[in-house]
């Protein structure tokens, strides 16, 4: 079970993270490459609007990629399983990875933006199968703990950036290129070890009848003496199912049975982008500054995020003992608090010397509380709250709204630190308090129940108490 998590993890939300965090490190780099073709094709120096242009096309073309990827990704699942679809996801990676390695030799900015619309694809794919493998090979007690498998990689995807990112391994000028297309090589990884593991057994049974194989998967992962309890919910599920056939994100919308479980994907998902945690990244460069790092140090000092993050993911399998929503209550309630001594530090900045170390402080606390909820719960809770037939296309609604929240932040952002500037952080405050009473008040614990089980606990939401 932990070599597969691992197995699916290094070509799915590793990817994901791995090329959020990459594309900052030859940022100047890449400015030069386009000035430099444009003035060799059209003989005249490109117009900085149209730099600044290009470049956000760059950088914003994934997030573009990742929208179109969320559905693709469910409908990949349903045809040609879980294992399958990650399978195939990895073509597109490598295909990403050589457009983006010869756009600089061949003096075709173009194949950028493409190879970065294909590598935003293969991970709104991944982030999508991912978790809907983990979360049906896992048994109930572990499902916490091995769902989280997805937040360790994401995180573990952006800390490996930062670090290949660095101007002595393959941040700097000569190097560049190697470094945007190096995300082939978790491609490569997931093609080399993820065939060697079987596929999912619930998509086996439930979704091609094939008993006999989903024994097998059972047996494989559960061991030969233990495999019987898993087969049997497995089976229940197939019965309580009655032949029913995978749905289309359009039929979740129209069933009341649903309704509460929708409506909290949307909550969680939107929650997570918009919690604030892309302004604290923001923001962290300033404060290093004010802190009296260097401006060359700060790079380095940047990793301190990225390790935080992942060490808070890599702490969070303790979900399986704590329960999925006293954490992510705790997450957000935390997020907010930390934004209200970040308002208050970055407000009185420059007035003695050692504000500048409590807001530092508390931009790791806040990414810290991030990782320990929003960041780890959130996709494990989504496999949780769907039975068999809802699940692929409550993965293609929840990453579709994600990717759009992602997009929207991006856009608006600059906007909101411009016309707020520190006090941005009440905004953030207000919409964690919100996100974590709402959970507070729908969302029952999940922990160590069948899937039938939960569908019973939101069955009394959906239909009314006496139902």
């Amino acid at each position: 079970l932990f070599l597969a998590v691992c197995a699916v993890g290094i070509g799915g939300t590793f990817q994901y993270g791995y090329n959020v965090s990459i594309i900052n490190a030859p940022t100047q780099h890449i400015h030069r490459f386009l000035n430099e073709t444009w003035t060799s094709r059209y003989h005249k120096e490109l117009n900085p609007d149209l730099l600044t242009f290009l470049w956000s096309v760059i950088a914003s073309v994934f997030s573009l990629g990742g929208l179109c990827g969320a559905p693709l990704g469910g409908s990949m699942a349903i045809r040609l399983g879980r294992k399958g679809a990650l399978l195939m996801n990895n073509i597109i990676a490598i295909l990403a990875s050589i457009l983006m390695g010869i756009s600089f030799p061949t003096g075709l900015f173009e194949l950028l933006i493409v190879g970065r619309f294909l590598i935003g694809l293969n991970s709104g794919i991944g982030i999508c199968v991912q978790p809907l493998y983990i979360g049906e090979v896992a048994p109930k007690h572990l499902r916490g703990g091995m769902a989280m498998g997805s937040s360790i990689f994401l995180t573990g995807g952006i800390l490996t950036g930062q670090i290949i990112g660095l101007r002595e391994l393959l941040g700097g000028e000569t190097y560049w290129p190697l470094l945007l297309s190096s995300s082939c090589f978790p491609a490569f990884a997931q093609l080399l070890f993820l065939p060697w593991f079987p596929e999912s057994p619930r998509y086996l049974l439930i979704d091609r009848s094939d008993e006999l194989s989903c024994a097998k998967a059972l047996k494989r992962f559960h061991g030969s003496s233990e495999y019987r309890r898993e087969m049997e919910d497995i089976q229940r599920e197939c019965f309580a199912l009655d032949g029913e056939k995978p749905k289309k994100p359009w039929q979740l919308f129209t069933d009341r049975g649903v309704r509460w479980q929708l409506i909290t994907v949307i909550v969680m998902t939107m929650g997570q982008q918009l919690s604030g945690i892309n302004a604290i990244y923001f923001y962290a460069t300033y404060i290093f500054k004010q802190a009296g790092i260097s401006a060359e140090k700060i790079p380095y000092v940047t990793l301190g995020t990225g390790a935080c993050e992942c060490l808070t993911a890599l702490t969070c399998v303790s979900s399986n003992y704590v329960g999925r929503r006293y954490l992510i209550i705790g997450g957000y309630v935390l997020m907010a608090l930390w934004s209200i001594v970040l308002t208050f530090s970055l407000t009185y900045q420059e007035l003695y010397s050692w504000v500048p170390y409590v807001s530092m402080t508390s931009i790791f606390a806040f990414i810290l509380s991030f990782g320990l909820g929003p960041g780890g719960i959130t996709n494990t809770l989504i496999a949780e709250l769907f039975i068999q037939s809802s699940r692929p296309a409550a993965y293609m609604i929840g990453g579709t709204i994600s990717w759009i929240s992602f997009f929207t932040i991006g856009m608006l952002f600059p906007f909101i630190v411009n016309g707020l500037k520190q006090y941005c952080f009440l905004v953030f405050l207000l919409e964690c308090f919100l996100v974590a009473a709402f959970i507070f008040l729908i969302i029952p614990e999940t922990k160590n129940k069948s899937f039938l089980e939960i569908k019973k606990e939101f069955h009394k939401l959906n239909f009314g108490r006496n139902t």
